[in-house]
């Protein structure tokens, strides 16, 4: 079993290639990290990026579209970043439908779709 300090080292080292558009090195480590967390949204996250940054955004977005995570927070963090995905391969209507539907789920996905939808974000109430 991976322990959560290893798999966040791997995070960042697969940031650092697929911040750089290195799709195959960042595919090697995010590939293995989905294999043992299957149901988080981040290694997903990371082969994304990796081909926005490669030029592949339509790609970027089909590997989202596909996620099929079944918590509704990984799927908000997933939906939010396919939203960016799609406006990014030039496909406004599609983005702004997968925002708006993290947009309605909970937890930092949620919080990042309405934010890129330009809506309202609720905060925590100190005062209580």
């Amino acid at each position: 079993m991976l322990e959560a300090d290893d798999a966040r080292f791997l995070t960042e080292v697969g940031m650092l290639a697929a911040g750089c558009g290195d799709v195959p090195h960042a595919d090697t480590i995010f590939n293995a990290l989905r294999r043992l967390r299957p149901d988080r949204a981040y290694p997903l996250i990371g082969l994304a990026v990796a081909r926005l940054n490669a030029g592949r955004a339509a790609e970027a977005a089909r590997l989202l579209q596909d996620a099929g995570l079944a918590d509704p927070e990984e799927r908000a963090v997933a939906q939010a970043w396919c939203g960016l995905a799609l406006q990014l391969a030039g496909r406004g209507a599609e983005s702004r439908r997968a925002l708006v539907e993290a947009a309605a789920l909970p937890g930092d996905g949620g919080v990042l779709a309405r934010r890129m939808l330009g809506l309202a974000v609720e905060l925590p109430n100190d005062d209580a």
